[in-house]
């Protein structure tokens, strides 16, 4: 029973016939239906397959031990966008009913992102991922952008700064971007130890790194999803970064 969560990863690993092979394993987070179905869109997988990964979807664990033992069967793991990170987790309580948490994808994210930061793999955050790996690193969020910010991040697209010398500025070698927002949290206070690489011309954190993490607050796999080329390098990247770590 223990290993139920992880049996579709091992499952992969047994058609490729648990054989080294030439392109990196990736794993992806999920997000789960209201029936606990395990969900993942495609534009993450997509993205991965053409960057030249092997993406692999991950359905929730439930401890320790199975967060270790994905991990440990990865070469670099993406978290992926979806709900909010609980709150309490940075010493609040929940601001508004807006705040949509699931307690059990929480869970399991915060147990994969221990491990991965402890097996020093290459990891790629996006959106929510970028806001939870803040968290467990000791940063806080905004919950709610409009109410407390006055600033509305959904469903636009606007310019974001690239700082010299960061994982964007070496991909790209511009010091501005045009990006998609599709979010009402966003980063307040930057966790101890990382290197904030982007913000928008109204302040909130677009980007940060550390050195095993690349965090996006945008959503890249979507841009590249609807035609914009210009983000298969973000991926090829990373995947790049997992080949050569």
């Amino acid at each position: 029973m223990r290993f139920r969560t992880v049996w579709p990863l091992f499952c992969v690993l047994a058609v490729l016939g648990c054989a080294p092979v030439s392109k990196p394993l990736v794993g992806v987070t999920c997000s789960r239906s209201g029936s606990g179905s395990t969900l993942l869109p495609t534009t993450y997988t997509d993205a991965l397959c053409r960057a030249g990964g092997v993406p692999v979807a991950i359905p929730t664990v439930a401890d320790e031990p199975q967060a270790a033992a994905v991990v440990a069967a990865l070469d670099g793991i993406v978290f992926s966008g979806g709900e909010d990170v609980n709150p309490a987790w940075y010493g609040e309580d929940v601001l508004n009913q807006t705040v949509e948490i699931d307690y059990v994808r929480d869970r399991s994210d915060s147990l994969l992102a221990l491990a991965a930061l402890a097996s020093g793999k290459p990891v790629l955050a996006i959106c929510r991922g970028s806001q939870l790996l803040n968290v467990i690193l000791g940063g806080s969020l905004y919950q709610d952008l409009p109410s407390q910010k006055g600033i509305c991040h959904s469903d636009v697209v606007h310019a974001i700064s690239v700082e010299p010398l960061s994982f964007l500025a070496g991909i790209y070698g511009t010091d501005s971007l045009k990006v998609n927002s599709m979010h009402h949290q966003a980063v307040k206070v930057a966790a101890p130890g990382i290197t904030v690489c982007s913000r928008s011309a109204d302040g909130i954190v677009e980007a940060w790194q550390t050195p095993t993490i690349w965090a996006v607050q945008f959503h890249p796999e979507k841009m590249l999803a609807s035609g914009d080329e210009r983000w298969l390098p973000l991926f090829e990247a990373y995947v790049k970064s997992i080949i050569h770590q």
